[in-house]
């Protein structure tokens, strides 16, 4: 049996006790770097407030007397900050009795002070220098109260140590949840100390605790123990996790139109499955899932916690995950106008149904106008099953315009797909059908329609360390499909398609990003991200290996330029040239970006703002051997705003010879 954390300690005469915490547990739901109930923080504040109390009669708007302190520049903006006597600078019945009473209790306000900032052995004078008759100028009547500090030795932190008591003691599946609280409190030590970390090291490892199993976890007792002789603070946390806590049925509150069956299905394939330990991870990615399937406006999802605590309640009874919905609207109807450097002015008119009457698909129909591309197109998805996968079938007619050149297409396509946070997969049967046109060139026209017929598999993986805005990660993309031509002289052919981005950061993040986190005790986020940015490389590929004279919808074909390929190109002016000067699409292409993305700071912090250097290359031909590579290069800017990262980039296309502006809001892979 562990000895408790107080027995033993206070005989050492030496050592002075700070942010005694015991008694009074932390509550589970706890915020993050919020204070400990009991600590010497509070204690010290509750004092302050009680001196407080003593305060009478009127503010005025100048000062009775000045402060001036002398202490290192990191200090000094905290004492100006927080000393008691800056409370009393502008009572207007102060006299100078009173004054002087507060000098002498000023020494041990300072001395707390810096003890929150790793010094407890400081020098404190505190003096009151009096104005020479007729020399009153533009001082306050009180005169001047100077405030000296010399710290002494700053206090380091020794290596932590966590007790656990509770059911997480012998539950061998979390030992890694053990192992995780041990190893993160153990991260501060030989840093200096400061009460904001020794805070940040409480919530955290209350927040590890609570987590996962057991949401009802608490501190039991913590303590901070400052060795003054040996310049050392030495923590101790005691964390009671109480009971182990599973998962039982889904309660779903608010659905009126559409079936709770959807989210009940999609809280289970986030993990939480009956009988299944508490995860706080795995309630959140269930939360979001049901807000991305469309059907809801707002969700809000919990673990019901408080039948347990009802008296003669057995602790270990599953717990129930409750879903509180508001249900959206059964159709919506979108009008947008927009434009891009791709296509210019653009215009779209969406409707959105989520129950279609007879099926109770989701039916998601579109007509979007461009200079160049116009296209209507509906797409059907059936509701979740089980497993995770949905039956989807979808339209798309369109007419696209390059140069002199039109093809009009038309696609169906119907197969299952399954989405997960890291991969999603998708097979399907396709049905491609497409005309090519062009006036001037007999070369670039096709002999009436063409159409094939092919199956289909698509699997895309991502793991980017922060969408929309990553800062290192990878994803990779690959489809790989076979079907025949369709006509009287039908012909197989092979499709793949394969596209990989990456995210190399470059340098350590800024230390004083970090440092900041920590000490806001959660009001601001910690920066990890690179300080100097980060290299993003893309490579696009795709090859359709068919006999020469099979009759391939154009619409299958590759071509390549544009916003989102190669920049300093125009959309599609990539592809093969024919011998009469048109472009046309070809078998194979190959695309690769090099990207440098710098973030902008300003006075020493990052903003939302970022320059990049880039560099891109694209080739399109009908045989590997032909590829001539058309590179871009040029520079841009980046803004994260809320809906995404925003594009501007300038882009010098060599073989072109001119500049291109191109514009693209938003990241998905």
């Amino acid at each position: 049996m562990r000895p408790s954390l107080l027995s033993g300690r206070v005989a050492a005469t030496t050592r002075l006790f700070c942010f005694l915490t015991c008694l009074l547990p932390f509550q589970a739901w706890a915020q993050a770097g919020s204070s400990s109930p009991g600590d010497s923080g509070n204690n010290t504040q509750q004092a302050v407030s009680a001196s407080g109390s003593e305060e009478a009669g009127e503010t005025s708007n100048k000062p009775r007397f000045d402060l001036a302190v002398q202490a290192p520049e990191d200090l000094k903006s905290i004492l100006e900050k927080h000393l008691e006597l800056q409370r009393f600078r502008y009572l207007e019945d102060l006299d100078g009795n009173e004054l002087d009473r507060l000098i002498l209790a000023a020494p041990d306000n300072v001395s707390e002070l810096l003890g929150t900032q790793g010094y407890f052995s400081p020098t404190v004078k505190v003096s009151r220098e009096a104005i020479p008759p007729g020399e009153l100028g533009d001082l306050p009547p009180l005169g001047r109260v100077r405030v000296l500090v010399e710290t002494g030795p700053i206090t380091r932190v020794a290596t932590p140590s966590v007790f656990f008591t509770g059911e997480i003691e012998s539950t061998e599946a979390a030992r890694q949840q053990r192992e995780t609280i041990e190893r993160r409190a153990t991260k501060d030590a030989g840093e200096r100390f400061t009460q904001a970390r020794w805070d940040a090291l409480k919530s955290d490892a209350l927040r590890e605790l609570t987590a996962e199993r057991f949401p009802r976890g608490q501190i039991r007792n913590s303590l901070s123990d400052i060795d003054t002789q040996q310049q050392q603070a030495n923590w101790y946390i005691e964390l009671d996790s109480g009971p182990r806590v599973r998962i039982g049925d889904v309660r779903v509150q608010g659905a009126e139109r559409y079936a709770t069956t959807t989210a009940e299905r999609l809280v289970r394939l986030s993990g939480l499955k009956p009988g299944a330990d508490y995860s706080l991870t795995q309630l959140q990615d269930a939360q979001q899932k049901i807000a991305d399937s469309g059907y809801y406006s707002s969700v809000f999802a919990y673990v019901d916690l408080d039948h347990l605590d009802k008296e003669g309640a057995d602790p270990h009874q599953p717990a129930p995950v409750i879903v509180q919905v508001k249900e959206s609207k059964p159709q919506k109807v979108t009008v947008g106008v927009g434009g891009s450097t791709n296509n210019g002015p653009r215009f779209s008119l969406e409707h959105n149904h989520l129950r279609f009457p007879g099926i109770g698909w989701r039916v998601h129909s579109k007509l979007q106008l461009e200079d160049n591309d116009s296209v209507l197109q509906s797409d059907w998805n059936a509701p979740i099953e089980e497993d995770g996968w949905h039956w989807l079938t979808g339209i798309k007619m369109a007419k696209q315009l390059d140069d002199e050149t039109t093809t009009t297409s038309l696609r169906l396509n119907a197969g299952k797909s399954v989405e997960t946070d890291d991969v999603d997969r998708r097979y399907f049967v396709q049905y491609d059908r497409s005309r090519t046109s062009n006036a001037s060139s007999a070369l670039a026209s096709s002999n009436g329609f063409e159409s094939a017929l092919s199956a289909n598999y698509g699997w895309i993986w991502r793991r980017f360390d922060n969408e929309p805005f990553p800062d290192r990660g990878y994803g990779l993309g690959v489809t790989l499909g076979a079907g025949s031509t369709l006509g009287s002289d039908s012909k197989p052919f092979f499709n793949t398609q394969v596209r990989w981005l990456g995210f190399w950061p470059l340098g350590d993040f800024a230390a004083e990003d970090l440092l900041a986190g920590i000490q806001s005790g959660g009001d601001r986020p910690v920066d990890t991200r690179s300080r100097d940015g980060r290299i993003a490389l893309r490579v696009q590929a795709g090859a359709l290996k068919a006999d020469n004279a099979a009759r391939i919808p154009d619409t299958l074909l590759y071509m390549t330029g544009g916003d989102n390929t190669v920049r300093g190109y125009g959309l599609r002016d990539i592809g093969v040239e024919l011998t009469d000067g048109t472009i046309a699409p070809g078998r194979y292409m190959a695309v690769a970006s090099a990207e440098w993305q710098r973030p902008i700071r300003s006075q020493g912090e990052r903003t939302d703002w970022e320059t990049v250097v880039f560099v891109d290359a694209g080739a399109v031909a009908n045989d590997p051997v032909d590829f001539k590579p058309r590179i871009g290069t040029g520079v841009g800017v980046r803004y994260n705003s809320p809906v995404g990262p925003l594009q501007l980039d300038l882009a010098y296309g060599l073989d072109a010879k001119r500049f291109r502006v191109h514009l693209n809001v938003g990241f998905r892979f």
